[in-house]
């Protein structure tokens, strides 16, 4: 009879762990933080078994016992991530939007520490597993249910800000990667950009006169003000919902 294989996981979070039999050389703690270091000096093309082994001072063989695959490194590196991220308490039921408008930020924040990330969010369907996001969850259903939201719409709450908060950084974090890679200060990114951007939005009135507008002085300060605004705009819209 031809020999059946077993199914590999189809993440780090549904692999069962490996027996052992003696206490290995490396913890996966030591593997996630190593791996966390080389992502953010090299990026994720970087990122490679053989090239972590050596930084590790291990072989292969110490990896393996913990993961399976560069794709499961990836998926601990990135839960790693949503551990930096902090959900600040709500005092009362009128704290709710202050405290959701500082946990948005952090979000942000943590992303664009790590501007990796933007490579991979889109390729890890299981990432609500990891410990760090489940803590996550967890802590923002608490926060809306104390400014009043019943568990449903708290859950669509928490589903919005996540999507709104990681969409925007993962977009913000892609062009700082792209801006970097380029060598220019985003100065001389921008001055290079705006006459091929003045060029393209003549044909299309309503973006011609935005543009006209001009771009805000300081590049950092309109990013984080463009973020905050259409988070703004969210919270007015759950404001509507709370019961």
């Amino acid at each position: 009879m031809p020999r059946t294989e077993k199914p590999t996981a189809i993440s780090v979070w549904t692999r069962p762990q490996r027996p052992r039999r003696e206490q290995p050389a490396l913890s996966r703690d030591q593997i996630v933080t190593e791996a966390l270091a080389l992502l953010d000096a090299e990026g994720i093309e970087a990122l490679s078994m053989r090239k972590l082994g050596t930084r590790l001072n291990a072989g292969a063989t110490s990896l393996y016992t913990h993961v399976s695959n560069k794709d499961e490194i990836i998926e601990l590196a990135v839960d790693r991530v949503y551990g930096e991220i902090e959900v600040p308490k709500a005092a009362d039921r009128a704290g709710w939007r202050a405290a959701t408008l500082e946990y948005a930020r952090n979000i942000r924040a943590a992303l664009l520490r790590h501007p990796w990330i933007a490579n991979v969010l889109g390729e890890l369907g299981m990432a609500h597993l990891g410990p760090n996001m489940m803590r996550l969850s967890e802590d923002v259903l608490e926060l809306f249910e104390t400014g009043g939201f019943d568990l449903a719409t708290s859950e669509t709450a928490l589903k919005t800000i996540w999507s709104y908060a990681i969409g925007t950084a993962t977009t913000e974090a892609a062009y700082l990667t792209a801006l970097a890679r380029s060598g220019r200060t985003e100065e001389e990114w921008l001055a290079q950009v705006t006459p091929a951007a003045a060029e393209a939005v003549q044909r299309y009135p309503r973006l011609r006169k935005a543009y006209a507008a001009g771009p805000r002085a300081n590049a950092p300060e309109a990013r984080a003000d463009y973020f905050q605004e259409g988070l703004a705009c969210l919270l007015d819209g759950l404001e509507t919902r709370r019961g």
